[in-house]
């Protein structure tokens, strides 16, 4: 299990990522689009603006890892709220539990369900 850290952008992504790589000395960021992971068969139609925002990238530095990520068109954006942290664990009933919980006085912006890059991502606000 990891508690990993997303730290969003507003645009700037791509320029923050690549200069924390160079300063931390790492090699170079793995970098996903909105446009690169969106399926244009999908009901939902990507807006043209966010099609080469970030919607992830990460780094290691020294052996901890960094996400990285834009922030979506049209959700609000405030600094101070842009920090994420994310909870990797392969135990899918840690995670229903631990959503579960997390859910108690907080505000649920995506159920947790399955996605195309992981058997359980959902999004809280707490």
């Amino acid at each position: 299990m990891a508690l990993e850290v997303y730290l969003i952008f507003n645009g700037n992504c791509r320029e923050a990522v690549e200069f924390y790589a160079k300063v931390f000395d790492t090699e170079k960021p793995n970098i996903m689009t909105f446009g690169e992971a969106h399926s244009d068969n999908s009901d939902f139609k990507l807006p043209e603006e966010a099609k080469n925002l970030i919607m992830h990238a990460n780094i290691n530095v020294r052996g901890s890892r960094l996400m990285f990520s834009d922030n979506f068109p049209g959700t609000p954006y405030t600094v101070g709220n842009n920090i994420t942290v994310a909870l990797i664990d392969d135990d899918l009933d840690y995670m229903k539990r631990a959503f579960e919980m997390l859910q108690e006085g907080g505000k649920v912006e995506m159920e947790l369900q399955e996605t195309f890059w992981s058997k359980a991502y959902g999004s809280i606000i707490d």
